[in-house]
């Protein structure tokens, strides 16, 4: 933020200065905005952090599965792994597959009778309610985001509204109309604009990108267990 105003005929006027000896509304305003930005950037970092160790998982979950020959190489190679949205959707099909047909992903285990059309469905049903649990846990954070980049300019516009009313009410008492006498108050009422839209543009740029990537994981288990169906077709599991 710009530190200095030029207010003609004044000179430089410091911004802390104008916000210390500001109205109280615009300065509780202002600290709105600011506990606002400091919880969107404990956000951002939270969900960056989040989704690169995601990547790290997704990265490390598929290598093991490329590597697999059979179901049951991936189901020992990917128990063998940390806990992880693919991991997880992954080990909630296995589970429920063992259910329906307990013991026949054992390497000597018979032949046994595929999976009905019902229980081929109820498969499906529990993947994918595995599934969106995991893009809901991946979501966590992002509602906040999009509260704080549609608030924060409102409340900046509240505050310079406010502030002109303020300057305005002054001017009718001191009962000039100079370029001098309104310049300040006008530039004080503008600070919440300003304060809002800084805190407004890096939640809703980074709201955006999240959503983004959010949306390429759910494509991604999507497709994830739409192989793990095709997988068990092709061992003549169903």
């Amino acid at each position: 933020m710009i530190a200095l105003l030029q207010v003609a005929g004044r000179g430089p006027v410091d911004v802390t200065d104008m916000i210390l000896r500001g109205n109280p509304s615009t300065q509780v305003i202002l600290a709105i905005t600011a506990l606002f930005s400091l919880l969107s950037w404990i956000i951002i970092v939270w969900k960056l952090a989040q989704f690169r160790r995601v990547r790290r998982q997704g990265l490390r979950f598929l290598g093991t599965v490329e590597r697999a020959e059979r179901l049951e190489d991936v189901y020992k190679g990917v128990m063998r792994l940390p806990e992880s949205p693919y991991v997880a959707v992954f080990r909630q099909g296995m589970t429920f597959f063992n259910d329906l047909r307990p013991g026949a992903l054992r390497p000597e285990a018979p032949p046994s009778q595929g999976l009905s059309e019902a229980q081929l469905q109820a498969l499906r049903l529990m993947m994918e309610k595995e599934q969106e649990e995991q893009v809901e846990d991946l979501s966590g954070g992002l509602a906040w985001l999009a509260v704080i980049g549609g608030v924060s300019p409102l409340l900046g516009l509240l505050g310079t509204v406010i502030g002109v009313m303020h300057a305005f009410v002054g001017i009718g008492a001191s009962g000039t109309g100079s370029i001098s006498a309104v310049a300040p108050g006008i530039a004080e009422a503008l600070i919440t604009t300003v304060g809002g839209l800084v805190v407004a543009i890096p939640a809703i740029i980074a709201y955006n990108l999240f959503v983004r990537r959010v949306n390429t994981y759910d494509g991604e288990l999507e497709g994830f267990a739409s192989e793990f169906i095709g997988a068990l077709a092709r061992e003549g599991r169903l």
